[in-house]
């Protein structure tokens, strides 16, 4: 079986929406603006493109992120390199780019359940609010890399859904804190 991540940047509010200047959002680039960049902070995003044997996304960051990063090759070369997922029930295969390696639609959480069951390194999820909410709760997610920003944003698509559901425990297995107030939380998910 497969292990699946959900990897995000998230207020200390739960917003995801727009970290990295994405157009639409009010309080688009959020994670660089009004705070102090430290490289450390951002070694977990590294280290994930050498853990990860996929990538998943739902369409609209799959639409966000495939004009770009296919040529953001010293930025994301484990991305670029590695399989990827979009779950999607509109996405059409002659949507899909021709220069970003091999993609696969997938059309239901059922679709994504068979993925993760079969055999493979770790799938990490990129952006995808409503994604990760869903497979959230389809108790699909194993574990969670959060960079938590020390920001309140307010409105914005959050990571986790407000669904009426069973308490969900998480065990955490790494922690740190920044100089410029992220925090970097994991959570592998308690079965």
């Amino acid at each position: 079986m497969r292990t699946l991540i959900s990897t995000a940047f998230v207020s200390l509010d739960g917003v995801v929406e727009a970290p990295g200047g994405e157009p639409g959002y009010r309080n688009t680039g959020w994670t660089f603006n009004g705070i102090e960049f430290d490289e450390a902070a951002y070694e977990l995003k590294a280290r994930e493109q050498d853990e990860a044997a996929a990538m998943m996304m739902g369409r609209v960051s799959y639409e966000a992120f495939s004009p770009v990063w296919p040529g953001m090759t010293e930025e994301f070369p484990g991305y670029n390199a590695m399989p990827k997922y979009v779950v999607s029930t509109t996405l059409r295969e002659e949507d899909l780019v021709t220069n970003w390696g091999e993609i696969t639609v997938l059309r239901s959480t059922d679709e994504v359940a068979e993925v993760k069951g079969g055999e493979g390194g770790p799938i990490i999820i990129h952006g995808s609010a409503a994604l990760n909410r869903s497979l959230s709760d389809a108790g699909l997610i194993d574990r969670y890399h959060l960079l938590v920003f020390p920001v309140l944003l307010g409105a914005g698509k959050r990571l986790f859904s407000d669904t009426d559901k069973d308490k969900q425990d998480l065990a955490l297995v790494e922690s740190r804190s920044y100089g410029n107030g992220i925090q970097k939380l994991v959570y592998d998910v308690r079965r």
